[in-house]
């Protein structure tokens, strides 16, 4: 793993259309996946959600990206998808707005996460929704999750991380 910290100055932007600066998130432990509405993962909303309400005020953002890229699986606009994820999951922790995580589009902080937490065999590329990147209270990538991995098996690195 990297361990270089994000390497400029970002600005995430939310489903409503809310400005949430990467700096803001420092010296909290943060949860960044890929999301879909329609995907066989997308049950995994729920689990990501029982982490943000475990461990928020210990100190985890959980930051849910929806992206359109592996088959279709996330179509809506902002308002469809914020309504689905809190009608369907109860979703609270913060929704950014649709987001490409591979190709030439890929949103910097995907690029940068690929890079300093390669998957498989060293391959950059998400190879499908769900795809998880914690990341330290120094900014530091500790570790990338498999889209099967589900939340709740990540609670030991999480307590970990918010002890450290």
């Amino acid at each position: 793993m990297s361990r270089d910290t994000f390497p400029a100055p970002l600005t995430l932007q939310t489903l409503e259309g809310e400005e949430l600066p990467w700096d803001s998130l420092h010296g909290k432990v943060v949860l960044v996946v890929n999301t879909a509405s329609a995907c066989g993962f997308t049950p995994q909303l729920g689990e990501l959600q029982a982490l943000h309400e475990q461990y928020a005020d210990r100190g985890l953002v959980v930051l849910g990206f929806p992206c359109n890229q592996f088959g279709g699986q996330e179509p809506g606009d902002a308002a469809e998808i914020g309504a689905f994820c809190e009608r369907n999951y109860g979703v609270s922790f913060p929704m950014m707005e649709k987001t490409e995580v591979n190709g030439p589009g890929a949103h910097p902080l995907f690029a940068w996460l690929k890079r300093a937490a390669p998957g498989m065999l060293g391959t950059q590329a998400v190879k499908w929704n769900f795809t998880k990147f914690l990341v330290g209270k120094d900014g530091r990538v500790i570790r990338r999750y498999a889209p099967q991995d589900a939340p709740k098996a990540l609670a030991g690195d999480i307590e970990a991380a918010l002890g450290a």
